[in-house]
């Protein structure tokens, strides 16, 4: 399952509704960033505080969203993710940005809000 860090419990709350697919999460007008990434890797999860983090300063301005490598292997291969964690950053469902490797929360909120629309900055 795919699951944004502040995203996955309020789809998963909303019963009535089906859960987005990931192209419709990645169209939005609002910068997305997602997380490529794998359980057994470990600079993933040495990762997962600064997404946390990066999730408080962003919150309602942009979605982080984490995709497992290994269960998603046909978004993986479309992206060619030959590497984790990689981090693309979506809007409008056209990719912006796109990096491999670790990366710090103040690096990954610059790409963030270099792509925010003035209002939303």
């Amino acid at each position: 399952m795919m699951c944004g860090l502040n995203f996955c419990t309020k789809v998963l709350n909303q019963k009535s509704k089906p859960m987005p697919t990931f192209q419709e999460l990645i169209s939005s007008s609002q910068p997305v960033l997602v997380d490529f990434y794998a359980d057994w890797c470990g600079p993933c999860k040495a990762m997962s505080p600064v997404l946390q983090e990066l999730a408080g300063r962003v919150d309602g301005k942009a979605r982080i969203l984490k995709v497992n490598v290994d269960r998603n292997p046909q978004t993986t291969a479309l992206y060619a993710i030959r590497g984790v964690p990689t981090f693309i950053l979506f809007k409008d469902g056209e990719v912006k940005w796109r990096e491999s490797g670790m990366m710090s929360v103040d690096e990954l909120e610059k790409v963030i809000r270099e792509h925010m629309s003035p209002i939303e900055a």
